[in-house]
Order: structure tokens, then C-alpha cells, then sequence
């Protein structure tokens, strides 16, 4: 259902009580319309992205909220121009799922990495990983928590995946946009960072290997022709900086 254009029939718009809950909807609420879950059971739904009382609205399912100990799930629906994550996502049904314990499957992702590299005998190494789960080798990244900012996401990503502490070097992001098997619509933005470390600890449970790579032996390394337009890229900034 992910990404699919549905209808919602709202049934509690937003403002209005649950009195068997005891909350006040901050989201409007409802049922998709036409679609019926397991043993033909209706299917309900948060809506994001507008912020007043509707009837009915037409939307994208942009995550499934499961809840665990056999509590069911519930879809999100927002408007096509809009994007939220999983972050996004939790602080707006807070209100209603702050109590139960549950999972979230989101359209949209969105991490934040660099390039990162250090000094060894006056020549630029170039940091590479290789993760267990896609077999590609790229830059260190991660998702972005509650509270921080992107560069210091960049920052805690690195240093979980490899032990290594990093500088963000200053006027440096690119971004990159990609699809997961299809399906999951990913935002990546790279920046430039500097260690004077040379020796990694690996995350073991989601880092497959890592190594230290030459600028010709790195550029034919990477996997993608997004990474390796933003290599390109952090070497022009090399230059035009003198760094």
C-alpha cells in the first residue's frame, strides 16, 4: 500500500474527543474507503499535511504504523507534495499511539553521511564501507534522529559505524535522491569531513568492511554514479579551496 493514492472517509475530524480514550484528535481520522484488510476488516487512517477539519480526502499512504501484541495496524495518508519521515511521523500521531508500542514501514527516508577522508604521507584517503545488508560500497550515513541536526547526525553515524572521530569541513553538502527496491523514496545529504585517525572499529551487525582508499582506487570502488559524482565533487572543492 505504500505509495498507493487512496480515499478517506473521516470519521473523527481533527479537534473532536475520543471519550473512551481520553484525547482530542490532533490529526483528522477515518477510514480508507474500498480497501479491506485481513478477514475483511476496514482499514483506518491518520491523515498529515492538513491542518484544519475535513469530510473526506484524497491522499498517498505514506507509512504503515504496526502495532505490536496484536493491536492491528493503521495507515498515514498526506498530500502527494508532501514528505514526512518516520521522526515526522511519530511526533504527529503522539497524541493517540503514545501508549502502545509499535513499528513504522515509511515511504519516505531521509539520512545524512559524508565523504570522509584524512593525510597519509601528503596524499587524500578516502573512507569507504560496505553494509550487510545492500553489498555496495559507499559513504558512512545514517538516519536522522529526534533533536539533531544533520551534520550531527553525519557525525554520530560515522563514529557508531566506524569508531572514527570526524570534523565536518564548512560550504560543503550534496544531495543525493534514490529509490529502495522501487518502493522506499530515499534523501541522502553528504557532507565533507576530515579525520586524523587512521584505525576503524566496525559496527559488525551492519557494516559487511571498510578500508582507506586512494581517489582513483575509491572512484572505481563506489557502487553508484550518485557517490561518485559527489567524490568528484569533494575533489573540485579540494582544489578551489586549497585544501
Amino acid at each position: 500500500m505504500l505509495g498507493k493514492f487512496v480515499k478517506v472517509r473521516v470519521t473523527a475530524p481533527m479537534n473532536s474527543y475520543n471519550s473512551r480514550f481520553g484525547f482530542k484528535y490532533q490529526l483528522n481520522y477515518g477510514i480508507i474507503e474500498g480497501y479491506k484488510g485481513k478477514k475483511n476488516s476496514v482499514q483506518s487512517a491518520y491523515i498529515m499535511g492538513i491542518d484544519h477539519p475535513v469530510r473526506n480526502f484524497d491522499g498517498r499512504v505514506i507509512a504503515v504504523v504496526k502495532r505490536k501484541a496484536g493491536k492491528g495496524i493503521v495507515w498515514v495518508v498526506a498530500p502527494k507534495s508532501t514528505r514526512f519521515i518516520v521522526n515526522d511521523i511519530k511526533k504527529a500521531i503522539d497524541f493517540a499511539e503514545g501508549q502502545n508500542d509499535y513499528n513504522i514501514d515509511c515511504l519516505y527516508e531521509s539520512s545524512c553521511g559524508a565523504v570522509v577522508y584524512r593525510i597519509e604521507q601528503g596524499r587524500r584517503k578516502f573512507l569507504l564501507i560496505r553494509n550487510r545488508r545492500s553489498a555496495h560500497w559507499g559513504f558512512p550515513k545514517g538516519h536522522v534522529e529526534p533533536g539533531e541536526t544533520n551534520e550531527q547526525t553525519a557525525i554520530r553515524e560515522i563514529f557508531e559505524e566506524t569508531g572514527l572521530r570526524v570534523k565536518i569541513l564548512p560550504d560543503f553538502v550534496k544531495k543525493s535522491d534514490y529509490t529502495i527496491q522501487g518502493k522506499i523514496e530515499k534523501s541522502v545529504l553528504i557532507f565533507l569531513a576530515r579525520t586524523d585517525e587512521s584505525e576503524y572499529t566496525l559496527q559488525e551487525e551492519e557494516i559487511e568492511e571498510c578500508g582507506w582508499f586512494t581517489y582513483e582506487r575509491a572512484l572505481n570502488t563506489l557502487n553508484y554514479e550518485n557517490d561518485k559524482n559527489i567524490l568528484n565533487e569533494a575533489m573540485d572543492y579540494f582544489i578551489v579551496n586549497r585544501v
